[in-house]
């Protein structure tokens, strides 16, 4: 049975506060989450890094009506781009799937071991994802057969050319178009140079 208080209140605050879980396991379903702009991403980010997945797990956690299942994911730090997020960093979602029992929350990014990402995140351990616009705040970065170099994905999995267009590409883009992982780290690194140039005016 769906829980509709806990939906609207995802989609009104996109945070969930575990008093009001009542379901054991389920599918739950996020709303649809309009893109922020590649601005908004560095703004709102208050972690930026790229990242290897070394380990996905997860958990039953809380009593009652506040048991559920949180998901830990594990990153072991390759670059530091906004912040500092050690050697290491964990972020917990909300979902998982413990022996044969599964809550799963919709729209919400996958992660496996050996994954390399960028992650824009924000409010870890406060909100369900804790990524900046949930599955936009994940680049995934991915060899390109072909030519054997690094690309960027976005988080639905397709090759991003022009950031200034996140989530709003009108047509396909190819891989050979996609920019780098260096591409994108130097993008934001424009960006918190113009946001800091900006504050200081």
């Amino acid at each position: 049975m769906t829980n509709q208080p806990l939906l609207n209140h995802m989609k009104m605050k996109y945070l969930l506060p575990f008093a009001l879980i009542g379901i054991a396991f389920a599918r739950l379903t996020a709303t649809t989450v309009i893109p922020p702009t590649f601005e908004q991403l560095v703004q709102q980010a208050e972690l930026i890094f790229q990242g290897t997945v070394t380990d996905v797990r997860s958990a039953w956690e809380g009593e009652g009506a506040q048991r559920h299942i949180n998901t830990y994911v594990t990153f072991q730090i390759a670059e530091n781009v906004k912040g500092d997020a050690g050697t290491s960093y964990t972020i917990r979602m909300l979902g998982g799937t413990v022996g044969d029992e599964t809550m799963e929350v919709t729209d919400t990014p996958k992660f496996h071991v050996a994954d390399r990402d960028i992650l824009f995140v924000e409010h870890n351990n406060e909100q369900f994802v804790p990524l900046v616009g949930i599955n936009n705040g994940r680049f995934h970065v991915q060899r390109d057969e072909r030519t054997g170099r690094d690309i960027i994905l976005n988080g639905e999995g397709e090759p991003v050319r022009d950031l200034t267009k996140l989530g709003r590409e009108e047509e396909s883009v190819s891989e050979a178009d996609a920019i780098s992982p260096d591409q994108l780290k130097s993008a934001v690194h424009k960006q918190l140079g113009d946001q800091a140039n900006h504050s200081s005016q």
